[in-house]
């Protein structure tokens, strides 16, 4: 089946709305909630006084009504006692402040304090809940790392020290990698090292690098933490957390993935393009898990709460995203929340049941949904293959986001979504993976803003490429080291051989100013002084130089560019290097195209038209889910969804 619904919180509510409740998700076809995410203070409301009689029942009524429950542990909202009573234990920004009680995620990922009182809480809720008939996978958790993501209080600096001990071993490892005869910051003794705590300018760049990893492996660690002793207690659970793949910067992800039985993430519309973007967080997350099915946990049916200009979605758009995530690899489609709150700092957040009630475009649109994807409940297991990969590292993202760069205006997030639109345009399905990972079974790997690589993952695109594979790679790419050390001899350093290019200075562009290139087109806000050395000049900036190249490498090719491209010029390179990999652009502009296959072999057709305009594909099988003939050609009418079981040529 695909798993449809969303956070149900009745702790929010009067007891007599439970029951209308279940009966609203049998209506609506919701298979599955989330419950007892934020209920910390409901369910410990003292200090070792546990109260479970609320959600026994909650649990029960789920059961009789045939809903599954993914059972969270409430430990991302610890309750007011928890602060008043361990102050030692909240989190302490860089400026020295103590954030306090009275939002969420207020601790410290560091202290034992928590960790002590998260577990307590999560096991009473295992041991109690065990062998529940509602109970289908655990939540571990909620979006770690939100808001909480780096703390600077000494039990934290106490931490980072271990953890670079782990890392280091001796002082003189550390001082190597960090480089700290600059500035007269070399260490004498591992009492000295502090966390990038507020300075006079500059914090050392290797310092906030390895703080930005400490921090994600401090919160990893509480995740696995709960996650073994869940295990231990229903090893036959599975568990997972919700990430924000896509949105949320501050966790290393790809770290996280081996680590949770099924992939789950959030994703809320956000940007100009948002139809690219949900693309992108879905890819994503489907890689993070090695492209098993993952869970869609969380979106919205309407507008959020959280954004300056908080946009209701359209008429069909709710749908258009759920199918979208749906086509892209999600086996489960749900929603913050159930039931739109009444008070709280998220009441304006769009629910499945709005304020309004029944009789609006929400809960049509709802109902309408839920019965769709039952009528797909075939596509539950099915796969998406890709062709192409763009690399991305987190630690490359975090690294160049260090202030003391040749520019500010080179925003690697921004160079990555960019690129992987030009191949979202053209319908080309990419896979988004970590520079180390598998890169055999792909044709072509894009790497739109690589800063930061190391030895194993330069060595991963050279094996690619000398296997056959085609290369794209964008400026400033392959610049420096995993300790964020330049690499020397010429620029980009990792891959200078392989792209057969030599740089020798870097020219960032001011706002608004162009480089016009031989071949039509202008570069923005970057540009290099390169020197092609083996490889062929495919177009050159006005004044001679290199601003596209491609070098032979072993049998297959590495492109590089110097310069930012946009719009129909970048769109001109990717399609040209898509061609020279072999890997298909059928694309009509604003139809969205993505197939999903079973090892059987049932494959599926998905189809979002993002358009005012109704739009065809070429296609042969049966539309689901009323099985109507589809002979060679499928209309997807304006803003509509389709989907299709293909029907082998």
């Amino acid at each position: 089946m695909i798993v449809y619904g969303g956070d149900w919180n009745p702790e929010q509510w009067p007891e007599e709305v439970w029951a209308e409740d279940v009966a609203l998700m049998r209506e609506a076809g919701v298979n599955r909630v989330s419950v007892g995410i934020f209920s910390w203070s409901r369910l410990e409301p003292v200090e070792g006084v546990f109260e479970f009689g609320w959600l026994d029942r909650c649990l029960d009524l789920l059961a009789a009504g045939g809903v599954q429950a993914c059972l969270a542990t409430p430990t991302a909202a610890p309750p007011p006692w928890f602060g008043h009573t361990y102050p030692e234990a909240l989190p302490v920004d860089a400026d020295g402040r103590t954030l306090h009680h009275g939002s969420r995620q207020a601790f410290c990922p560091s202290s034992p304090i928590y960790r002590e009182k998260a577990l307590r809480v999560a096991e009473q809720v295992a041991r109690r809940y065990a062998g529940h008939p509602a109970l289908a996978i655990w939540h571990v958790h909620n979006e770690y790392g939100c808001h909480n993501a780096r703390c600077y209080c000494d039990t934290s600096a106490a931490a980072f020290r271990a953890w670079l001990r782990e890392r280091y071993g001796t002082l003189e490892a550390l001082n190597d990698a960090w480089g700290t005869d600059f500035w007269s910051q070399r260490y004498g003794d591992w009492e000295q090292i502090l966390p990038p705590r507020a300075t006079p300018t500059f914090v050392n760049p290797g310092q906030q690098l390895d703080f930005r990893r400490f921090s994600s492996d401090a919160l990893l660690d509480l995740y696995r933490a709960e996650r073994d002793l869940l295990a231990e207690i229903t090893p036959d659970v599975p568990a997972t957390t919700n990430l924000m793949a896509g949105m949320h910067w501050d966790m290393d992800y790809f770290s996280f993935g081996p680590e949770l039985d099924v992939i789950a993430s959030d994703h809320y519309l956000i940007g100009d393009d948002p139809h690219v973007h949900l693309a992108f967080s879905a890819d994503l997350a489907r890689s993070l898990g090695g492209g098993r099915p993952w869970v869609l946990m969380e979106h919205s049916t309407s507008a959020v709460n959280w954004q300056g200009h908080n946009r209701a979605k359209r008429p069909g758009e709710m749908r258009r995203n759920s199918i979208q995530h749906l086509a892209r690899g999600a086996d489960a489609i749900m929603f913050f929340q159930w039931r739109a709150s009444r008070a709280g700092a998220e009441k304006w957040h769009s629910g499945m049941v709005p304020h309004a009630g029944k009789d609006t475009k929400i809960w049509r649109e709802v109902v309408e949904l839920g019965a769709l994807l039952k009528g797909l409940a075939e596509v539950a297991g099915s796969t998406v293959a890709a062709e192409a990969a763009v690399l991305l590292d987190y630690a490359s993202i975090w690294a160049q986001d260090h202030p003391a760069q040749p520019t500010s205006n080179l925003r690697p997030l921004e160079v990555v979504t960019e690129w992987y639109g030009k191949l979202w345009e053209l319908g080309v399905t990419c896979d988004v993976v970590h520079p180390e990972s598998d890169l055999s079974g792909y044709r072509l790997v894009v790497v739109p803003s690589l800063y930061l690589v190391s030895d194993a993952g330069a060595a991963n695109l050279e094996r690619f490429t000398a296997a056959g594979g085609v290369a794209l790679v964008g400026p400033y790419s392959g610049i420096v080291d995993e300790h964020d050390r330049v690499r020397l001899g010429g620029y980009p350093g990792a891959w200078r051989d392989l792209l057969g290019v030599t740089v020798e200075e870097f020219f960032p562009l001011a706002a608004g100013e162009r480089v016009e290139l031989s071949g039509g087109g202008a570069g923005t806000v970057w540009s290099e002084v390169a020197h092609a050395t083996t490889a062929k000049v495919l177009d050159t900036y006005l004044t001679g130089e290199p601003a596209w190249t491609r070098n032979t490498w072993g049998e297959g090719a590495a492109h590089y560019l110097t310069t930012l491209l946009h719009g129909d010029d970048l769109r001109r390179v990717v399609a040209e290097v898509c061609a020279e990999a072999g890997v298909g652009t059928s694309a009509t502009p604003g139809l969205e195209v993505v197939r999903r296959a079973h090892p059987d072999g049932r494959r599926y057709l998905f189809a979002i038209n993002h358009t005012g305009a109704e739009a065809t594909v070429a296609a042969t099988g049966v539309a689901l889910p009323d099985g109507t003939p589809v002979e060679g050609r499928l209309t997807v009418p304006a803003g509509a969804v389709a989907i299709v079981r293909e029907t082998a040529p």
